[in-house]
């Protein structure tokens, strides 16, 4: 067994999308048809009994889309117009979607200053575990409108992992325009190969995570998503990185066959989620 058999046995699943797998890379619109499974495939694992929280990007893409606005916003000011537009239009979009399927979905927006504050931390722990116990769909985004450092150095990989200590998942899901993490970045080099399972992130591994998302719509490269699968793993959780492009690969995930890249969970008894969120 090489880990991924125990993946059928997951429980509360943290599944995040990128920008550039939620919209059509030629418009820059939101890819309906794409959403539309990956709402299918959540209700599917709810119907099995998981707890799912979904972190959505593509707020700022759809404020984009809606506004005309062509190019990737620079300005802060920018990005915070264009993700108050957006954020309603996708959220309204996911709620649509998951009531074809007889499933609630709530908005959760979060930003850093709810999980370095301590009583913000448990509120927003105790409202993720009533939503859970009531059967809803979390999705959860960082709050862009206001939230100016996030805007500028966040990127919902980090999210999805502080999202997975909080609410204690088993497995976090990374979708993403990349189908693993490889030994070098594949677009640059054709030998690069497809490393299969993660049991220990080392310092040459995180030397390894180079920028490797050329879309214009996401935030998070490699780096980000290794430094998620440490504070993911740190915290009890099995993370797999996987291509957006399919998103029944999360059925191939779940059930144990070989997808994307697999990095094993070490729970480390000294996990405190505040110094993580703190550090990175």
């Amino acid at each position: 067994m090489d880990g991924r058999e125990q993946l059928k046995n997951k429980r509360r699943i943290v599944i995040k999308i990128g920008s550039s797998s939620l919209t059509i890379r030629e418009s820059g619109h939101l890819d309906l048809r794409k959403i539309e499974k990956l709402v299918r495939v959540i209700c599917q694992l709810r119907g099995e009994g998981k707890d799912v929280v979904l972190v959505s990007s593509g707020a700022i893409a759809v404020g984009r889309q809606a506004l005309g606005v062509e190019q990737k916003p620079e300005k802060t000011s920018e990005k915070q117009a264009l993700a108050a537009v957006g954020q309603a239009r996708l959220m309204m979009t996911y709620q649509r979607l998951f009531a074809e399927y007889n499933q609630t979905a709530a908005q959760v927006l979060l930003t850093k200053y709810s999980i370095l504050d301590g009583l913000s931390r448990l509120n927003a722990k105790n409202t993720f575990e009533e939503l859970l116990k009531l059967g809803v769909v979390p999705v959860v985004n960082e709050n862009d409108t206001v939230a100016t450092h996030e805007i500028e150095f966040g990127d919902n990989d980090r999210l999805s992992a502080i999202v997975a200590g909080l609410v204690g998942a088993d497995l976090l899901i990374l979708l993403s325009d990349i189908d693993g993490l490889y030994t070098d970045d594949p677009n640059q080099n054709q030998e690069a190969m497809l490393i299969q399972i993660v049991s220990e992130i080392t310092e040459d591994l995180l030397a390894m995570g180079k920028e490797s998302s050329g879309s214009s719509l996401g935030t998070g490269g490699m780096q980000a998503k290794l430094m998620a699968a440490r504070m993911a793993t740190d915290a009890g959780a099995d993370m797999v990185i996987a291509n957006g492009a399919d998103v029944e690969n999360i059925y191939r995930i779940m059930e144990g066959e070989p997808c994307g890249t697999l990095f094993l969970a070490h729970k480390n008894k000294n996990f405190d989620l505040y110094r993580y969120v703190e550090r990175y």
